[in-house]
Formats: structure tokens, C-alpha cells, sequence
């Protein structure tokens, strides 16, 4: 697409020609466009055609319910016919086959039969078609009536694509050719899947350089008159791409982030992504010079399925129920008191009830001292409960084929372990401060500033850094996943058991389950000097500190007290007064969550940080932590019924 692009509103492209059928549109179109009200029209001269790529990314978890996969499969379906079979094109942005709650029965197979009813013009290789291993690829492919893409991805030293994937595929709609190429970012490979791609004699070449140069190929010789890149790589490197292109890329269709991004232009490319889970179809509408082998113009937006009126499409529906039929999704495994959080914001940033759950089925099962889950694992982003929670539900959020493995690792490595997955907030991560994973047996203190893990406890003790701890956790992560440092740890059992059984079987021998959120792993920010203090049961106990570095507000809503056992107490008040930090608790309050004469809490609060304000996007601010000692009434510091020296008091 050239530099100088006009964006057609809609009175500027109404026009005689087959009538678009009422659809529902979400809001944020580029330019106001409702393509749900345009016309799409046949050749309107000598050189102008006009064409549409209708497009799908993500489907994951969708591929395994009769919701709203079918129905896209329909929608697709009207949307040919409104705007004219010859005028129209399909495709993927890759992780279309997985992961899926039919995943560990039918693999991808499910995904394949369902996508080949919609007949996409081709889809791009993701991350998550690497579940099944490398050489599944191949079989992928061959289970699809349409080609898999992976521009740069290629044999070493060749420009041959791997296991039966294509390089491009090039059609022809209403006398327009159409060439697609398919892009899948570094990150989207080594990070995200156990495959070794140098050791399978692979190239991974940049995006930014490999997708300019495809588009150039195609239209200086293969006469292409438009250029769409299939990338699973994100928003942010889709925009790179085209900032890098010449004016050969037309439009990017983007996967893998998962981002509602209706069709926008930067540098003269249009980019769009209908987040995940067959939620949105994106329809992308193009004026096209077949002389100049160029878009002159564009219109465009997403459609929610959900939204649409659309029926499901039976052929699709029929073909998810009969995978389901073979195996138990729609029986309840157990009745949830609380509300289970499979949301990726809150697996990927802190600590979640579900997650507990899911490493306490774990660590029961294998015996271990301490399991990890990574956040990545953990999938649908939904909640689920209160109520009955089923197989379905399970093997929904767990979707993959990831078995129970236990590992012998030391204290020292554990602590690497963990500090592996802590991602640090700054101006490089979009996403603030993550721990990216969920734990059970261990609790620990992690810094979302430095990446440091401290504080670290195993079963309630101190950790050892010499002594020995078993771990379980999944093969994908014992293999290295994820950036895991543990391909080469001592493997004790490899059960062969797939953790979402594990978990299923967990639940059904227990009639209710009513995980909580206990202080596993607690993001701490700035650590206060260690205090002790004597609290009566009357009264008010007050802490005072130095108020931290860079501070421009206190939280004062925001601090507590947490015990051992997960329990906790809120705060009366916590302020800043000059250059002091107060912190106010209830002396009886406080004494309710104290076990015999003394205990240790975690005193916890958050505070507005001027060195990471520009940074935050989950956050609410930095987080204060302080160790506090509190002696209740029989005990005290060697002086009984007084205030224990040089520390706090009641007042």
C-alpha cells in the first residue's frame, strides 16, 4: 500500500451492488465505517476492484464449545453471501488448532474439521500449533483443506518452509490477486513452546525484515495486487513490520496478543486483531488499482459474534458435540463456594485462588514438597462458580496435554526457579510488574523492581539453599518451557497423568472446595525495618517507619496485617506525616489473627512511587512490607505488661 492512502468514509462508498446483511458492529471502527452498511461492489472500472478479507485469530479454548465457534463458522458464511462469494477472503492468525478442553482426546483434530468448514484462504502458523510437538505440525497440515503459512521459519540456509508449511499462497477474488504470507514472531516460538528450532535445523528470521522482503517478492513477481501478512506477533511488532515495509504490505492481520484492535492504518499498512476465542470476525474492505498493483482506499471494523443474531452453524456444532460426546466435560466434579479466577490478568500478576487450587491438587498428588504451575497454563481467562464446577471446566482452563512430573532441585535453585518467571515493570513491559506463575507449599516475597525473590519459605520454614526439595510441576515446565532453568534437574516420577485429571480427581473427592488467596507469593516493592509491638486487645497499635524513597502518596485504604496461615487484618488507618509513615491497626483486631502470645505478621500497604507512575497498567502503586512481631498479653519482649523497647506501641 503506498505512503499517501485514503481512508473512504461510508457516504463515499455506498454504491449499487449486493446489500451487506444487519450485523451487530462494536464501536471504534477506523474512521466511523460500519462496513455492516457498505456496499461491496464489482469492478467500478477499467483498474478498481474491490475485495474483502474477512479474518479470525485465537480460537483456543472456543474450538472445544458449541458457542460461539459455530457461530462464527455461520457468520463467515452470511457475510459471503451479503458481500458476494468472488469478492471475499478468509484467515486465520494462528493458535487456531489449541489449546482446548478436547485437546488431550481429539488433539487438534476438532479445531482442523471445524476450520475446514469455514474455508479459510490460509491461516498462520502460532505458538500454540506447536503443541502437539514439532512433527504434529506436519499432520496439521495434512488434516487441513488449506495451507499453513510460516514466511520465516525456513530450513537453514535455505528458503524452504518446514514440516509441509508454505511460505505464501497467493488467490484470486473479483480479479484481484491476493498474496498471503504468514509471520510469526521470535517470541511466539523460542519463549512460548519447548521446541528447539535450531535443532531442528530452523531459521527463525526477523519479521521486520523477512515480511518486507516476502511482500516485495510477490508483487515484483508473482504480479500480486495486494499483500496481506498474517502475524502472530503481536500488535506492537505488527506496527514495526509495517513501519519497516516499503509500501508493499497492505494489511497485517495480527494474532497472539489477543487485543481488541479494530482495522487501523500506521505507515499506510492497516492493522487489525479481534482478540481471541472466536469473539470477534474482522472484515476488512479494499479499493484496489490492478494496474498499480495497489489499495487505494479502505474501510473496515469487527463484528461481534456473540452479538450478531447469528444461529450456530449445525454442520460445526455437530462435529464439537461429537468429540464431547466421547468423554465427560458436562458432569459437575465438585461444587466451588467461591468464585474460581482463571483470568489471565490475575494468574500472570499475583497470586489466585484458582491457582492455589490447581498446585494443592499437585503437590497432594505427587507428594512433593513444593508445586509450580505456570501462569501460561492456565487458560479460557474466565471465572467460574459459585456453583458446580465440571470436567468441562477443567479441561477449559487446563486445556493441555501437560503431565504431572516431580523434580529434586535445591533450595538455591528453587529460589531460581521462582525468580525466573518474575517479570520487572519499566518501560519495556506493557503489562506491569508479573510473577507469571502460581505456587503451593512455598511462601515468598517477590519484587517487581528488581526481579528478586526473598523471604522464601518451604512448608512454613526457611528455605535452605543447600538442602534438597522435591517440586511438582508439568513436563512443559520441567522440559524447559517458559523459560523454566530445569531441563537438567534430577526427575524422581513422571506419572503420565495430565495435570487437569489431576485436578478433576482432586475435586471429585471432596464435596465443596472454597480456595482463598493466603499470601503464597506477595509483590513487595520497598521493605520497612523489622518492628515489634505489644498489643493489649484494647486500644489502637501504631507503627511508624521511614516513609519510602520516591513515595507521593499513601494508600491509606490499602495496608494489612498477614499472618502465617493467610489470614489477615485491615489496617485502621495508614498516612504520611512529614517524612514518617504511620500505620494504624485495632489491638484486637490484630490480636484475633495472632496465634499464642507472639506470631510474626506482614505488614503490607501500597503507595504512589514517582519512579514507576508511568509504568503501571495492573498496579494500583509500589508496595511497602514490613516484618512485625506482636506480643499479646502472657508474653513479651522481656518486659511483661509493658511497651517492648526501642520499637511500637498502643496508644
Amino acid at each position: 500500500m503506498r505512503r499517501i492512502l485514503t481512508l473512504v468514509l461510508l457516504a463515499c462508498v455506498v454504491t449499487a451492488g449486493i446489500p451487506a446483511t444487519a450485523v451487530a458492529a462494536d464501536p471504534g471502527t477506523t474512521g466511523g465505517v460500519d462496513a455492516a452498511e457498505t456496499n461491496t461492489t464489482n469492478v467500478t472500472s477499467n483498474h478498481t476492484a474491490t475485495v474483502t478479507v474477512l479474518s479470525f485469530n485465537d480460537i483456543q479454548t472456543a474450538a472445544a464449545q458449541d458457542g460461539n465457534f459455530p457461530r462464527l463458522v455461520q457468520l463467515v458464511e452470511e457475510r459471503r453471501t451479503a458481500l458476494g462469494r468472488d469478492n471475499t477472503v478468509l484467515a486465520g492468525g494462528g493458535d487456531d488448532v489449541s489449546p482446548h478442553a478436547l485437546g488431550p482426546v481429539s488433539q487438534w483434530r476438532v479445531a482442523t474439521s471445524v476450520l475446514n468448514e469455514m474455508d479459510p484462504a490460509a491461516d498462520v502458523i502460532g505458538n500454540h500449533e506447536f503443541d502437539f510437538g514439532y512433527d504434529a505440525v506436519s499432520d496439521i497440515q495434512n488434516d487441513s483443506e488449506f495451507p499453513w503459512l510460516a514466511t520465516n521459519v525456513v530450513e537453514n540456509g535455505t528458503d524452504d518452509p518446514f514440516q509441509n508449511t508454505n511460505s505464501y499462497e497467493i488467490v484470486e477474488r473479483n480479479g484481484v490477486r491476493i498474496g498471503f504470507i504468514g509471520l510469526i514472531d521470535e517470541g511466539a516460538t523460542y519463549g512460548k513452546t519447548n521446541i528447539d528450532f535450531a535443532a531442528q535445523g530452523l531459521d527463525v528470521r526477523n519479521v521486520s525484515e523477512a515480511g518486507p522482503e516476502a511482500a516485495a517478492r510477490l508483487k515484483s513477481e508473482e504480479n500480486v495486487d495486494v499483500v496481506v501478512a498474517l502475524a502472530h506477533t503481536g500488535i506492537g511488532d505488527a506496527q514495526e513490520i509495517a513501519r519497516a515495509d516499503d509500501g508493499n504490505i497492505d494489511a497485517i492481520l495480527v494474532g497472539d496478543d489477543e487485543q481488541y484492535y479494530p482495522p487501523e492504518e500506521t505507515s499506510g499498512t492497516v492493522i487489525s486483531e479481534g482478540q481471541a476465542r472466536a469473539m470477534y470476525l474482522g472484515e476488512l474492505n479494499l479499493t484496489v488499482d490492478t494496474a498499480a498493483n495497489d489499495v487505494t482506499s479502505w474501510n473496515g471494523r469487527l463484528i461481534n459474534v456473540s452479538a450478531s443474531g447469528v444461529a450456530a452453524n449445525e454442520t460445526a456444532s455437530d462435529i464439537i458435540n461429537g468429540y464431547r460426546a466421547n468423554v465427560s466435560l458436562d458432569s459437575a466434579a465438585t461444587y466451588s463456594e467461591v468464585a474460581l479466577d482463571a483470568r489471565f490478568s490475575t494468574n500472570y500478576h499475583e497470586e489466585s485462588n484458582y491457582g492455589n487450587l490447581i498446585t494443592d491438587a499437585m503437590r497432594e498428588r505427587s507428594g512433593a514438597d513444593v508445586a509450580i504451575t505456570n501462569a501460561g497454563g492456565i487458560r479460557s481467562n474466565g471465572v467460574y462458580g459459585p456453583g458446580n464446577i465440571t470436567g468441562g471446566d477443567v479441561f477449559n482452563t487446563l486445556p493441555f496435554g501437560n503431565t504431572l512430573v516431580t523434580l529434586e532441585l535445591t533450595g538455591a535453585e528453587l529460589e531460581e526457579t521462582l525468580e525466573s518467571q518474575i517479570i520487572e515493570v519499566g518501560p519495556d513491559n506493557s503489562y506491569d510488574a508479573e510473577i507469571s506463575q502460581q505456587v503451593s507449599g512455598v511462601n515468598f516475597e517477590w519484587n517487581g523492581a528488581t526481579g528478586e525473590v526473598t523471604d522464601l519459605h518451604v512448608g512454613g520454614e526457611p528455605v535452605d539453599p543447600e538442602a534438597t526439595y522435591t517440586l511438582a510441576t508439568n513436563n512443559y515446565i520441567a522440559d524447559g518451557g517458559s523459560g523454566y532453568p530445569l531441563e537438567n534437574a534430577t526427575r524422581l516420577n513422571e506419572t503420565g497423568t495430565i495435570v487437569a485429571q489431576v485436578v478433576i480427581d482432586y475435586m471429585q473427592e471432596r464435596d465443596t472446595v472454597a480456595p482463598r488467596v493466603e499470601g503464597r507469593a506477595v509483590r513487595v516493592t520497598t521493605e520497612g525495618d523489622s518492628r515489634m509491638t505489644w498489643s493489649s486487645g484494647n486500644g489502637v497499635v501504631t507503627l511508624r517507619y521511614d516513609l519510602p524513597e520516591n513515595a507521593t502518596g499513601i494508600n491509606g485504604s490499602s495496608f494489612y496485617a498477614l499472618a502465617a496461615d493467610g489470614d489477615r487484618v485491615e489496617a485502621r488507618n495508614a498516612f504520611a506525616r512529614g517524612n514518617t509513615l504511620v500505620v494504624q491497626f485495632d489491638s484486637a483486631a490484630l490480636n484475633g489473627v495472632v496465634e499464642g502470645s507472639a506470631a510474626q505478621v506482614d505488614v503490607l500497604g501500597t503507595y504512589s512511587d514517582s519512579r514507576y507512575s508511568d509504568y503501571r497498567s495492573y498496579w494500583e502503586g509500589s508496595v511497602f512490607a514490613s516484618d512485625v512481631t506482636v506480643f499479646t498479653p502472657g508474653d513479651s519482649p522481656g518486659r511483661s505488661g509493658s511497651t517492648p523497647a526501642n520499637d511500637e506501641s498502643e496508644e
